[in-house]
């Protein structure tokens, strides 16, 4: 296990040197001066040589992305365009965001797909398993944006139970620690505005759960039917254990990894910027950072977010993969 570990580790370098050059190509991919580009039509030549003189632009191509690469190895993002700012300084209280809107949608999928998929598989041609299924496949179907839109319609314009943007209290402030709503409303004792925090969530992380919760389920389902009908089951139900032991215990267990490759999948897509629910709820989330800045044309910051985005979707399937051998020891690397 730990020589397999390794060598994951080792055959993410290329993967990452692959990353960086796409995400450093892409001011490169730009027709025409680049600088121009950005800075627009009404830009000075002075300003236009300034700029390329601050990204480096005039020099060559391989020197260019040498000092991007170290750049890279010592934790420098590059400075936003727009806000001057250090780009990994601003860019973490979005990323928080979309860290803690991603864990609970994916909490909500997970939780009420896997057993809705047992269920399903248990009761297999019930009423509950067809109901199931149909919710899925409308889950699955349904776009995100009409869910959204429906949500806040129904519970925050009709019923007034809960908040339809934001993170927090305007009024009341969370004040931010980690930039996690939730780990900060705890660590300052504030329950009150934690409850907030938690209002805040409900509603766009069922949004942006409901998807992953049908995939989830429908894979559960089919996973769990082929390990009912394995011979082995049938020898755990001929020794008089019950039946929640044999589901819970032995079959689910075995049913688990094409599951848990689905929630890996899912939770590297949520993570990598739900634009549509950020952008519906107001939610200062990564995708919305990234959206802006190539309003912006800030390319440095697109540059910065794609590649974090893909690392953290990259580290995801490295952290399934090692998951496999500890959930079924029946794999061996």
């Amino acid at each position: 296990m730990f020589a397999y570990t390794v060598r994951r580790i080792l055959m993410l370098i290329p993967v990452l040197i692959g990353m960086s050059l796409v995400t450093f190509s892409i001011i490169h991919l730009i027709p025409g001066n680049p600088a121009q580009t950005i800075l627009g039509e009404q830009a000075t030549p002075q300003a236009i040589e300034d700029l390329e003189q601050r990204l480096g632009l005039n020099e060559p191509y391989i020197v260019q992305y040498g000092v991007y690469v170290k750049d890279l190895v010592t934790g420098d993002l590059g400075t936003s365009l727009r806000t001057k700012t250090p780009i990994k300084e601003e860019m973490w209280p979005y990323l928080a965001a979309t860290i803690e809107l991603t864990f609970f949608a994916m909490l909500f999928a997970i939780v009420i797909g896997v057993n809705a998929g047992i269920i399903s598989a248990w009761k297999q041609n019930s009423w509950f398993d067809y109901t199931a299924m149909l919710i899925a496949l409308i889950g699955v179907s349904m776009p995100i944006f009409w869910l959204a839109l429906m949500e806040q319609w129904i519970f925050a314009q009709e019923l007034r139970w809960l908040p339809a943007f934001g993170r927090d209290n305007p009024r009341d402030p969370i004040t931010s620690v980690t930039n996690l709503y939730v780990i900060d409303s705890i660590i300052a004792g504030r329950w009150d505005q934690l409850w907030v925090a938690l209002k805040h969530l409900i509603l766009p992380a069922i949004a942006l759960g409901t998807i992953p919760m049908a995939i989830i389920a429908r894979m559960t389902r089919s996973s769990m039917l082929e390990v009912l009908r394995s011979d082995y089951i049938r020898t755990v139900y001929a020794k008089g254990s019950k039946t929640i032991f044999v589901i819970y215990k032995h079959a689910l267990k075995n049913a688990t990894i094409p599951v848990l490759t689905v929630i890996g999948l899912q939770t590297g897509a949520l993570l990598g910027g739900a634009i549509l629910t950020e952008t519906i709820f107001s939610w200062p989330g990564i995708g919305r950072y990234i959206f802006e800045a190539i309003g912006y044309r800030d390319y440095p910051v697109i540059q910065s977010g794609i590649l974090v985005v893909a690392t953290i979707f990259v580290m995801i399937n490295l952290i399934v993969d090692l998951l496999y051998s500890y959930i079924d020891p029946r794999i061996k690397y």
